[in-house]
């Protein structure tokens, strides 16, 4: 797991229902029953604390710590600066307590003149993963500090130890790391305590997920993503329009390609409408739709397109020379399906229901959630692309790894919502975010507007009414 990944969980714990004073009473709670399982109990123990949530968690072990040993709790900072109300909740119950001794640091002097060799055991919990560059003062003097006891006093981190990876760290006989080793930690000594992240947040997309995807990039038009969707066919305009829509609303730039025919009834000033001769695509608009996907960071193909045996050619032609990721979508998904080998080393999410996931590979994915989710990430790994399995729970795999996706309401039975769908992965591909991540976050985010429709509306609703809740769903995501 890496660093960015805690951010990711804490945020869909929180989701569930899993507070932040839950995971930091865990986590001291954690480092306290550590140490004495490796030390034992009646020891003189100074935990130093920083006001970030890693000196939280140093508040919480100084409390556990105090039933059975004598501890000093050393605040490097200003009391004022204790960012978070699980951490500040955390330092007002140690005030209330006679049985521990807290010592506020607020500048180095202090930090310089101090004499710790009394102590069995010194804690370090002053800066956690989320901390770039060398440490400032008064932090940088007590790591300092406590580095002149290396060898002589036991000196156990939090996390990881301060100052990592810069020169200026803590030199920790061990770090106590929560619920998983991360990727990044290398170095030093690590002891992995849990914390009650439940095992859903291995697979569940949440709104952490989202808030990662959702990142702008740029300031200027065009830096925020561009996304040719191609679809359309004889009468039928709806479900391009409906993926162009969805996803003008994350990027900066939507090229939506159509034949001529049903281009005619789309006047959305949202939209740069690319229209080819006729009422189909065929191979001789090839080319020139190869040459408006080099304008895009990625590309939607399939909505709407139909099943004609020269659209179906067109589709395969495409795909096999594309070299921006691609959503395949719908129809789209039927042409690939007659020579899968047109997908060999292109990077693609496809979108099927449990229907065209059959025709795809022969088999149903049926049965319990891990099992579909088996077959899903079997076949992910055998095309080497991301699959997202469309159902009451959609399931995504990159064939490595497979996630499932929980929002959305039986109100998105209406035609038109996979469209939306199709739209928002395409939208996260072209904003820069892998596959799997895009897949997972356009599914997340689709039902969410879904369901806040159906808040407003009840389960009677259209597909345009999901793809125009979009920004609320995104407002939602990055305010929470």
């Amino acid at each position: 797991m890496r660093i960015e990944d805690v951010y990711i969980w804490d945020i869909n714990a929180r989701w569930l229902g899993i507070t932040p004073y839950q995971l930091m009473e865990n986590a001291g709670a954690g480092v306290a029953r550590t140490i004495e399982e490796k030390f034992g109990k009646g020891l003189t123990v100074a935990v130093f604390s920083g006001t970030g949530n890693n000196g939280g968690d140093g508040f919480v072990a100084a409390r556990h710590l105090s039933f059975e040993n004598d501890v000093t709790l050393f605040l490097v900072g200003d009391e004022a600066r204790i960012r978070s109300e699980e951490a500040r909740h955390n330092w007002e119950i140690l005030k209330r307590l006679d049985f521990v001794k807290i010592k506020v640091l607020k500048d180095s002097a202090y930090v310089k003149s101090l004499d710790l060799s009394a102590y069995d055991v010194i804690v370090d919990a002053l800066l956690g993963a989320g901390t770039r560059g060398e440490p400032r003062e008064p932090i940088r003097s007590a790591i300092e500090k406590i580095n002149e006891y290396a060898g002589k006093t036991k000196i156990v981190s939090v996390d990881l130890p301060s100052g990592y990876p810069s020169q200026i760290r803590v030199k920790a006989d061990f770090a106590v790391t929560f619920q998983w080793d991360k990727e990044e930690y290398e170095g030093f000594e690590r002891v992995v305590v849990k914390i009650g992240y439940p095992k859903e947040l291995y697979h569940l997309v949440g709104p952490g997920d989202a808030k990662f995807a959702l990142r702008k990039r740029g300031e200027h038009k065009g830096q925020n993503g561009k996304l040719l969707i191609i679809g359309g066919s004889g009468d039928y305009y709806g479900a391009p329009y409906l993926a162009s829509k969805g996803a003008s609303y994350l990027v900066d730039l939507v090229y939506l390609a159509m034949p001529s025919e049903p281009a005619k009834r789309i006047s959305d000033p949202d939209l740069i409408l690319r229209p080819v001769e006729g009422k189909n695509f065929t191979k001789k608009h090839l080319e020139g739709v190869l040459a408006l996907a080099e304008k895009a960071d990625a590309v939607v193909i399939g909505p709407g397109i139909g099943l004609a045996e020269e659209t179906k050619e067109f589709v395969r032609g495409f795909v096999r020379r594309c070299e921006k990721p691609m959503v395949i979508d719908a129809d789209g998904i039927k042409a690939v399906a007659e020579d899968l080998s047109v997908l060999n080393g292109k990077t693609f999410v496809l979108t099927p229901h449990a229907g065209e996931f059959a025709v795809l590979f022969g088999v149903k994915p049926e049965g319990s959630l891990i099992e579909k989710a088996k077959v899903v990430k079997e076949k992910a790994g055998e095309l080497d692309g991301v699959i997202l399995l469309k159902g009451p729970y959609d399931i995504i795999s990159d064939g490595k790894t497979w996630k499932y996706n929980r929002t959305g309401n039986r109100g998105m039975t209406t035609g038109g919502t996979g469209d939306v769908l199709a739209g928002l992965v395409g939208a996260l591909l072209a904003l820069g975010n892998e596959p799997l991540r895009a897949a997972s976050v356009g599914a997340f985010l689709n039902g969410l507007a879904g369901d806040m429709v159906k808040e407003e509306l009840g389960e009677n609703f259209t597909a345009l009414e999901v793809a125009k809740t979009v920004p609320y769903a995104v407002k939602w995501v990055m305010e929470f």
